[in-house]
């Protein structure tokens, strides 16, 4: 298999969580978020990082962080629904609204998967 599955177009909108109920604003460094940066909760939507073509749609509770010292602070999610593992880098860079510092220090400090 050949080229980026990664798809931009179209999906770096607002939101309101499933989970916590905030409203989630776009990226502004050109990625798509794909979860709350108050709770840090997804949802089950992409088969392919930005595709939305996932018609799962449960909500994917953070489970663990990992740091990758290519893509930095990975968030670890589990989807409530079917069980799908997925990972989704952290926005702490963002200057709207930056992913909660805290609940990632949290998530360090639980038992890995």
């Amino acid at each position: 298999m050949t080229g980026r599955r990664f798809t931009v177009q179209g999906t770096n909108n607002s939101f309101i969580c499933a989970h916590c109920g905030a409203e989630i604003l776009p990226l502004q460094n050109g990625s798509v978020r794909n979860h709350c940066p108050h709770c840090l909760h997804s949802l089950h939507v992409d088969i392919f990082p930005g595709d939305r073509a996932c018609e799962c749609r449960g909500v994917m509770e953070p489970v663990a962080v990992e740091n990758s010292g290519k893509k930095g602070w990975m968030i670890v999610h589990r989807c409530q629904k079917c069980r799908h593992v997925g990972r989704n880098r952290a926005a702490l860079d963002d200057p709207q609204q930056p992913d909660n510092w805290d609940l990632i220090v949290d998530l360090s400090q639980l038992p890995r998967l």
